[in-house]
């Protein structure tokens, strides 16, 4: 019989401590508990590359932003690859996290950086941000929240994008006739509608691309740039 250790399924264990919150009706609180379950070498953030997320890469490869005098907000800052791809480009950069430790964990990979990291609520930020940025960055955040707080956290998102700035929103993706009932999250996948519902009547969807995944090809992934007036 083989006395070899088992190592947990990220996906399994990110689950089961976000289903923990919601059954303690606090929806947001397991992202601390798996960033500080990680931190102490006993869980693994299943979305934390090591690296900035491969289809911000791109876009920013054939879009070529310039960032010199402009300013980026990174939603959900994770461990803070993307938010120092962005401040590469020349963009003053705030990333932001409602984890602490992910937050401390992004301060620690990168010494040097010239992010700057926050500790905050996407359903509730600072007043200040409030179409306060030429970029804005969501990647796997909103679709990391129940599918009930989803219409809340994209109204949010959006509302952080200036005049005449860009949103790149990157997701995992779902038909629109897979039923909410039929998705165990996290994470919960977005339909088309739910990337539709980025726009408002001055920031405009101008680009949309849906693409499997390089690791299961049954897997589809959004990425969709948005411009405001």
């Amino acid at each position: 019989m083989s006395s070899e250790s088992v190592e947990p399924d990220p996906e399994v264990e990110t689950r089961r401590l976000a289903n923990e919150s919601l059954r303690q009706d606090d929806p947001t609180g397991w992202f601390e508990r798996l960033y500080s379950a990680a931190s102490d070498g006993a869980a693994v953030v299943p979305w934390d590359r090591g690296a900035a997320h491969p289809l911000l890469t791109s876009w920013i490869e054939s879009a070529a932003p310039a960032g010199e005098g402009r300013r980026a907000l990174v939603v959900g800052a994770g461990t803070g690859w993307d938010a120092e791809l962005v401040a590469d480009q020349g963009f003053s950069t705030t990333a932001f996290d409602i984890s602490p430790t992910a937050i401390e964990t992004a301060r620690h990979n990168h010494p040097d950086s010239k992010v700057e990291y926050e500790v905050a609520d996407l359903l509730n930020p600072p007043a200040d941000w409030q179409r306060a940025f030429d970029l804005v960055v969501e990647i796997y955040t909103v679709q990391a929240l129940p599918i009930a707080l989803q219409p809340e956290a994209t109204k949010r998102v959006s509302e952080f994008v200036a005049a005449g700035g860009t949103l790149v929103v990157i997701a995992a993706a779902r038909d629109d006739n897979t039923p909410d009932n039929a998705i165990e999250g996290p994470p919960w996948p977005l339909t088309r509608a739910a990337i539709e519902a980025f726009t408002t009547p001055d920031l405009h969807l101008i680009d949309l691309d849906r693409s499997p995944s390089p690791n299961d090809p049954t897997l589809y992934r959004w990425r969709a740039e948005y411009l405001r007036d």
